[in-house]
């Protein structure tokens, strides 16, 4: 990584595309690379969840929701106990050392038996806690690094570093499975993962390097303190992260209602799992192909010239108008449009914008209370809705009216999208610790 003042052709490229300060080259370039070896190493691995999700069923799938939501909330104190006791600088690359290991782990058990439902229902929960933890992690000690400010100028860029890698990712996915097998896939996850430890040193040495601005001081690299499980009061006790909290409910709900019947109809179409894989791996890399130009050229000047607003509740309006189209016409090709259009909305709008959303808040609440909202109540979002739908398609709800109830959970997001937008961007909220902290 050259000098801020020299910066790389990566550093030129990016700066092309938003408006980047020399100071901020170093940070943002380390920064995009992170983020694609993260989501690269993550994305890599997803289609073998999703065809283990094939083989186990959606019944089964319906029920390990509840399982991950669950994991998930004993992860989160676990977590907490981690930013009590130890260093930022300590921890971090820790926590990606710990997904390569259990994804070599998970590539050696389904090495000596593939159709082993125990393991396949493991690595299923597993790799959903962790996706959106590590993710949440990520841009947790990104919103040390800028202020509200940089966030809008610099998040859809950095972004774009986690799209580009979760293009790559199932890419490499498609063009390989079919010569080294769907444990080869995770052994090639595990290794990108090793490459983000090395990235996360670089990102810590270029955080402790940067000035510190007097006027807005950062916080000390240093255990924080404190009680584990304060992330539950710090939600409990502020209506903003309250708010963010059934933003992300709302989200998942939508998101796991299009999730059921993408799993129906791969299962219907595609017998082998190596195709069913390569369907998935395909899916993902054309919806990152179309995010990261988005998040290169749209997102900054959305959130720049329309604000935080925008980010929150373009997405939702149209998945309205998805699920409508959906009741009139229930189709794959429908569905396959509407399932796009949701996850390219989601990278490139949603997720840079509930990260701006954080930029309000303090230390311990980026870390804890975020991470509370990002893992188990995304999770427990994902558990509710799964079992909802199961329970009224059994009960006779035509898909029909599952759409209905769709789009008009779809309209509650954009509303709850647009009351968080206004609070973040008037500043007027600020969620703070509870006594003593």
């Amino acid at each position: 990584m050259s000098d801020a003042g020299h910066p790389t052709a990566l550093g030129r490229l990016l700066g092309r595309t938003a408006k980047i300060e020399a100071s901020e080259i170093q940070a943002v370039v380390t920064a995009f690379l992170l983020f694609f070896c993260v989501l690269g190493g993550y994305f890599a691995v997803r289609p073998v969840r999703e065809t283990m999700g094939t083989i186990l069923g959606s019944e089964r799938v319906s029920d390990l929701y509840v399982v991950t939501w669950v994991v998930s909330l004993a992860v989160v104190p676990l977590y907490g106990w981690a930013c009590t006791k130890f260093r930022r600088s300590s921890f971090l690359p820790w926590i990606y050392g710990l997904v390569s290991v259990s994804l070599a782990g998970v590539g050696l058990a389904l090495s000596a038996d593939e159709t082993n439902t125990a393991v396949a229902q493991f690595f299923y929960v597993w790799i959903s806690v962790l996706n959106l933890f590590i993710v949440s992690v990520f841009w947790s000690f990104l919103l040390e690094l800028f202020d509200a400010n940089q966030t809008r100028r610099l998040f859809g860029v950095i972004a774009a570093g986690g799209t580009t890698g979760a293009l790559v990712g199932p890419l490499l996915t498609d063009l390989t499975v079919q010569w080294i097998g769907n444990p080869g896939v995770l052994y090639m996850g595990a290794g990108a993962f090793v490459i983000a430890i090395l990235c996360q040193r670089r990102l810590l040495g270029v955080w402790s390097a940067m000035p510190v601005d007097p006027a807005a001081p950062r916080a000390p690299d240093r255990p924080m303190g404190g009680n584990p499980f304060s992330g539950f009061s710090l939600v409990l006790k502020s209506p903003y992260l309250l708010g963010i909290s059934l933003f992300v409910i709302l989200l998942a709900s939508v998101n796991t209602f299009l999730y059921f019947e993408q799993l129906r109809l791969v299962s219907e179409t595609f017998t082998s799992s190596e195709q069913r894989t390569q369907v998935f791996a395909r899916l993902d890399y054309i919806v990152q192909g179309l995010t990261v130009l988005l998040q290169l050229f749209v997102t900054g000047r959305v959130a720049s010239r329309l604000g935080v607003v925008a980010l929150l509740t373009i997405v939702p309006l149209i998945m309205v108008g998805g699920f409508l189209g959906l009741a009139a016409v229930n189709t794959f090709a429908v569905l396959a449009v509407v399932f796009v259009a949701r996850r390219v909305g989601e990278y490139a709008f949603i997720r840079p914008g509930r990260e701006m959303l954080f930029s309000l808040v303090d230390t311990e609440t980026k870390y804890k209370a975020k991470n509370l909202i990002d893992v188990p109540v995304y999770r427990g979002g994902d558990a509710l809705s799964a079992q909802v739908k199961t329970g009224l398609e059994a009960g006779g709800l035509s898909t029909v009216g599952v759409a209905l109830l769709g789009a008009g959970l779809a309209a509650a997001w954009a509303l709850n999208g647009w009351w968080l937008g206004r609070r973040q961007e008037t500043g007027g909220v600020k969620a703070k610790a509870p006594p003593g902290h």
